[in-house]
């Protein structure tokens, strides 16, 4: 049996184990590694159709509030 892990969820992971950690205990480069990998997973989603259809209620949610 063979298991592949996608970039994606890789990177979800390292995420949601980052943002756990407490406020007071983090640094501001350690913030910064935190925003930079989410914004890397924000790319790497972007183009699989979960996330054109997280882009798509989040234009539904947009023009709603307008």
């Amino acid at each position: 049996m063979q298991y592949t892990v996608s970039a994606s969820v890789f990177l979800a992971i390292i995420i949601f184990v980052r943002l756990r950690r407490r406020t007071e205990a983090r640094s501001r480069v350690d913030e910064t590694v935190t925003v930079l990998s989410a914004a890397t997973f924000g790319i790497l989603i972007a183009t699989t159709p979960l996330g054109q259809a997280i882009l798509q209620l989040v234009g539904v949610a947009a023009n709603a509030t307008r």
